[in-house]
């Protein structure tokens, strides 16, 4: 293992050590003063022109990007946000599920079946009156989920995640030109490029079937033209059509894809506003706003809001579905307050480097504690100092001013939401792709001054560490941090109903009703794991499954839980898993087991029951 981890390392020492330097000139990590290795860099170039190299290097970070992501893809079971991607983008609804009565587990698998009979209207139709994000994600799902056969006549789960891969593997090259736009340096966007290929929260986002990748993507996208945008500012030149109308498709895309999208296009007006500020300094003329330049951002700026309008009415009629989204929303009391800053760091640090602290074994968790603790402390001063220099010189201090408005604005807006209007996104590490690509990018444009740090700086790294070893140590963190995520070792599944079943089949010998209370299609999406788990492992065990549906009233629950324990033959156990209402009536012919504790298990909070 030894030997293979070095010679991982050697290899990546060799390809990095292919990275250009500022501007078209390339410099291999040689001696200077060594006339063979001067011929031999030479003879290099003449066969390999340096076009051909920047592609080489980007199809590396591609290579070693959509490896990461599509490596394990179904080892972890789906949660129920995923379901929700699975049903609404085959065209089927939750709605198909019998409530109140005792039903098979093929009963509750028919929306993950898929359905010939579907159309894209139907995805459309079904998502706008029962969910609460627009289509466009779910319409590329349907089309490309349909090049997958079924998994035991189920949607295949590697179909519906290979996707979101696909488009966090699209990031890499594009965070790249965005890095390279920016900065004007090959070096920025090919380091951004090997920093996003490793990112354990790009790893995160892309191995569920969700659609924050695709809206990453069009996040980073969106970032391009306000840089392109920044640039003109600066020049008083006018913004080109062609990045104009590219500009509002991009935002229209955003929009279609995640409402959040509309946070980023916020911290780009903060940007802008700060731009005119800025130019207010140094001419006073009021004017100015009306130049070439600022003509076309304003006709930008119309575009997005139109392309954004023609969602509101979809949005507010969402609006009543809030019982979807009441996990991010309460009453704070105490410490409680200081949670949302805690993970809020939580999720920037996870963008760099994430070992496997959230195992449930202490020496597991306790070393990589230690590591990740020693890591920062390391290498926070070193890229802090980086960007400092980076500031030092005029053509990147605005870039790094524009990327560091857009995090800033965005954690300040995750913060107001959090705390003046009681919606806790942070509570959501996976919404913080509203400003993800300008972190990676920041990190990349810190790197490349590790890399090659100006003349008059002696050493940027500490403890013996030089410039490139530094960036080949963060580079290596950020890729075991991802080999993390794919293990389920970090980022870990909300939901373990794998886990669940295997309690049951070791537990119970005699026929089984799982019942719990049924709200929304989140809810219908916890039992549909339980019983998918049980399909997939052939178990001769066929379960029973009651989704008791509950009302202000929370009697309601408990009334059908009754009704169903008396129409079935005995004896047979009752799990009741999240099961929240009253119970001591309904199971009053039940017994509870003398048994040992059992664990706790991710997502299912469960009691036992032996009915007799």
């Amino acid at each position: 293992m030894r030997a293979f981890f070095q010679g991982a390392f050697d290899f990546y020492r060799k390809i990095i050590s292919l990275l250009p330097v500022y501007g078209a000139r390339f410099l291999p990590i040689v001696d200077a003063n060594s006339t063979s290795q001067r011929k031999y860099w030479h003879n290099w170039q003449f066969r390999l022109p340096p076009f051909w190299l920047h592609t080489l290097l980007n199809l590396v970070w591609l290579i070693i990007g959509i490896s990461l992501r599509l490596t394990n893809l179904t080892a972890k079971p789906p949660w129920t946000d995923e379901f929700a991607t699975l049903v609404f983008s085959l065209g089927n609804t939750f709605l198909s599920v019998p409530l109140d009565q005792a039903i098979a587990p093929d009963i509750l698998l028919q929306p993950l079946q898929p359905n010939p009979a579907a159309s894209i209207g139907d995805v459309v139709h079904n998502l706008v009156t029962q969910d609460n994000h627009p289509p466009l994600y779910f319409v590329l799902a349907y089309l490309w989920m349909k090049l997958f056969p079924s998994d035991g006549g189920l949607v295949s789960l590697f179909g519906a995640r290979s996707l979101p891969a696909i488009f966090g593997a699209a990031s890499i090259p594009c965070v790249y030109l965005l890095g390279k736009v920016a900065f004007r340096s090959k070096l920025v966007g090919h380091l951004t490029a090997a920093m996003m290929a490793v990112s354990p929260y790009g790893v995160f986002l892309a191995q569920e079937a969700r659609h924050y990748s695709l809206a990453a993507l069009w996040v980073a996208a969106s970032l391009t033209c306000l840089v392109i945008a920044t640039r003109h500012i600066q020049n008083h030149t006018p913004l080109p059509i062609w990045v104009a109308l590219l500009w509002v498709g991009i935002n229209a895309l955003g929009f279609a894809t995640h409402y959040f999208f509309s946070l980023t296009l916020c911290t780009e007006a903060v940007v802008l506003i700060f731009l005119a500020w800025l130019q207010l300094q140094t001419s006073n003329k009021f004017s100015l706003f009306f130049s070439p330049p600022w003509r076309r951002i304003y006709a930008v700026a119309v575009g997005t809001c139109v392309a954004g309008l023609i969602w509101l009415p979809i949005f507010l009629e969402n609006r009543n579905r809030d019982n979807l989204t009441e996990w991010i929303r309460g009453s704070r009391v105490g410490l409680e307050w200081l949670s949302p800053i805690f993970q809020a760091l939580g999720t920037l640090i996870a963008m760099i480097s994430l070992l496997p602290v959230e195992s449930s074994q202490a020496l597991v968790v306790i070393p990589s504690g230690i590591v990740m603790l020693t890591f920062f402390i390391w290498a926070v001063p070193i890229l802090l100092r980086a960007i400092k220099i980076q500031l030092q010189h005029p053509e990147n201090r605005i870039m790094i001013q524009v990327f560091a408005g857009v995090v800033s604005s965005a954690i300040a807006l995750f913060f107001i939401f959090t705390y003046f209007l009681g919606i806790d996104l942070t509570r959501g590490a996976r919404y913080n792709f509203v400003y993800f690509p300008a972190i990676v990018v920041l990190l990349g444009a810190s790197l490349a001054v590790c890399w090659h740090p100006p003349k008059e700086i002696k050493s940027i790294g500490k403890w013996g560490v030089n410039g490139k070893k530094a960036v080949m140590l963060i580079w290596l963190m950020g890729f075991f941090s991802a080999v993390t995520v794919i293990c389920n070792l970090g980022y870990q599944k909300y939901y373990r109903p794998d886990l669940f079943v295997q309690l049951i089949q070791q537990t119970s010998a005699t026929p089984v009703l799982i019942a719990a209370t049924h709200r929304t299609y989140v809810h219908t999406g916890e039992m549909i794991g339980v019983a998918r788990e049980i399909k997939l492992a052939n178990s001769l065990q066929k379960p029973l499954f009651l989704l008791a549906h509950q009302d202000k009233d929370l009697n309601t629950s408990t009334i059908a839980l009754e009704n169903t324990l008396n129409q079935l033959p005995r004896p047979f156990d009752l799990w009741l898993v999240n099961f929240h209402a009253p119970v001591a009536e309904a199971v009053k012919t039940c017994v509870i087991p003398d048994t040992q504790s059992m664990p706790n298990i991710d997502g299912y909070e469960y009691k036992l029951y032996h009915c007799q």
